[in-house]
């Protein structure tokens, strides 16, 4: 009978440590800050490096190398259902790929700015909204096979 009195008590006291302890832990993380939200403003988001092979005379001639950064409003970053990088890669790869006036032994005279805004503008055409705010080319080279097999 008492073994059945103290292990009575001790469960109640268990009970109330218990119940206090919860209490005092709930009160001290309301009294913690509260987490900072994500900084605001634009942010710059790194594209992996694309490869698009040149095609000429019936076979590949080498590849276009190219990093693009671009940077968003990280607000509207949070809010898209998809990430923006997949639809940047695919603009650039079509763009850079069907371009017949690209002549890839000569990149100097190709005109960057223009590909770096009519990428911007077809990605925000796809996403429907202006996420992008700008497209900036990082790299942008021609490697022959020849180099590549070196």
């Amino acid at each position: 009978m008492m073994k059945l009195l103290i292990t009575g008590i001790w469960a109640c006291l268990v009970t109330v440590g218990t119940s206090f302890g919860i209490s005092y832990w709930k009160e001290t993380a309301a009294a913690l800050p509260a987490k900072q939200d994500q900084p605001e403003g634009l942010v710059y988001e790194k594209v992996k490096v694309l490869n698009v092979p040149m095609i000429a005379d019936g076979s590949v001639q080498g590849y276009i190398v190219t990093q693009l950064v671009f940077t968003a409003d990280a607000k509207v970053l949070r809010q898209l259902p998809v990430p923006p990088e997949p639809f940047v890669v695919d603009e650039a790869f079509r763009m850079i790929y069907g371009d017949q006036k690209l002549d890839f032994k000569n990149l100097g005279r190709y005109d960057l700015t223009q590909f770096a805004q009519t990428v911007r503008a077809q990605v925000n055409k796809r996403l429907q909204t202006d996420a992008l705010q700008e497209v900036l080319v990082q790299d942008f080279n021609y490697v022959s096979k020849d180099q590549i097999r070196r």
